[in-house]
């Protein structure tokens, strides 16, 4: 298991819920973290001071991961603080809760360009410097929607989903250059997304509950670790689906 002494953890959407708890975590494992946000400034810089008070550096950087333009400029900043980028936990993303039949061309593009183009041009813009350090690890988050359709719409499902073929593409392409690439699949978690949403309900869960973003980042912290999981697809779900 690699330490994490050292190393650069780049987390996307890390002003709240998921994106906070795995930044924070990752931190508390020794590494130093750039924070990306959207909009939330200020939930941001308390997650940076959070980070920087258990004794790691953080960046905080608003960027719109879903804009290429965005990408290219947080990630220099990053390298230009850091010197390299190690981790990246491409977190980011939005949830509409719609009936199927509300679901215009619009919700779908917007889903979509968040969800899954923004992990596209993220993983882009850092791989080529793991490549050239011969060691990485991406972690993207899906969703139990993947899997099993969800509680939010069609849309969502389909951005989830698609997350985990680019998973499995970088993760086939990376595997012999030390760079790993794993999804994580939560399932209504207790975050502002899902206790917003009319449909969650965590009757749906067999363990009765909803998850805690902390046992997100667990897992995330986990496989920022391992250099022999990749390719792989980890539910955290509370038993809503088994494999």
């Amino acid at each position: 298991m690699d330490e994490l002494n050292g190393r650069v953890a780049l987390v996307t959407g890390a002003s709240r819920g998921i994106g906070r708890a795995i930044a924070i975590e990752l931190a508390r494992c020794g590494a130093d973290v750039v924070v990306n946000y959207l909009h939330r400034a200020v939930d941001a810089q308390a997650v940076a001071a959070e980070i920087r008070g258990l004794g790691r550096s953080s960046l905080c950087m608003q960027a719109d991961v879903s804009k290429e333009p965005d990408v290219i400029r947080l990630v220099a900043a990053a390298e230009q603080q850091f010197g390299h980028i190690d981790i990246v936990v491409n977190n980011a993303g939005i949830a509409r809760p719609q009936a199927m039949d509300d679901v215009t061309a619009q919700d779908w593009d917007e889903i979509m360009s968040v969800n899954v183009t923004s992990c596209f041009f993220v993983t882009r813009a850092v791989v080529p410097a793991m490549r050239r350090r011969q060691w990485g690890r991406i972690v993207n988050l899906s969703s139990v929607a993947a899997q099993v359709g969800g509680v939010v719409g069609p849309h969502y499902a389909a951005s989830k989903a698609a997350i985990l073929g680019l998973t499995h593409f970088y993760a086939s392409r990376l595997a012999k250059e030390g760079i790993t690439v794993n999804a994580i699949s939560p399932a209504l978690v207790e975050t502002e997304m899902v206790t917003s949403n009319p449909n969650a309900n965590a009757k749906l869960i067999p363990v009765g509950r909803f998850g805690l973003p902390e046992e997100v980042a667990d897992v995330a912290v986990m496989l920022a670790r391992n250099g022999y999981i990749t390719g792989q697809t980890i539910n955290i779900n509370g038993g809503w689906t088994m494999s």
